[in-house]
């Protein structure tokens, strides 16, 4: 069998991804965070305390920007900011036992409807080659 090329693979990949994203969005409740504001609350608890300035290095975003989303969680208690010890001028940002459980409920329940939807017609081959290909989509969202 020959491999795809490049573009082929993207525009699938594309698609399928896109088309889980718009899916488990469908199942979020109005209180839940953003997708921002759960992307900046995992970096957070992967990575631990971090600036707004390297949050939004590393998600690809304006400071500005970082700082809104931040201050969001902020007000609903899920991080917490405080003076960087080193340099008193910047803040550092952390997740609070709040912001992991949020996170962790969150993931359970995304997780579980994933769980599902693969215990509904996929043979052991086919969850096998998705078993393989998870650390390679994972590998690719990091490097875009």
């Amino acid at each position: 069998m020959n491999a795809p090329s490049v573009d082929d693979l993207s525009t699938a990949l594309y698609s399928a991804i896109g088309l889980t994203v718009r899916r488990l969005r469908q199942t979020a409740t109005p209180d839940e965070p953003t997708l921002p504001e759960r992307s900046a609350l995992a970096r957070l608890d992967r990575l631990g305390p971090a600036t707004a300035a390297d949050l939004a290095r590393i998600e690809q975003i304006s400071p500005q920007a970082m700082g809104i989303t931040l201050a969001a969680l902020e007000d609903r208690g899920l991080v917490e900011r405080h003076r960087d010890d080193e340099d008193r001028r910047r803040s550092v940002t952390t997740v609070t036992e709040a912001g992991r459980e949020m996170l962790r409920l969150k993931r359970g329940a995304r997780a579980r409807i994933i769980a599902e939807g693969l215990a509904d017609g996929f043979t052991a081959e086919e969850l096998a080659t998705l078993a393989a290909a998870a650390p390679l989509i994972q590998r690719l969202a990091e490097k875009i």
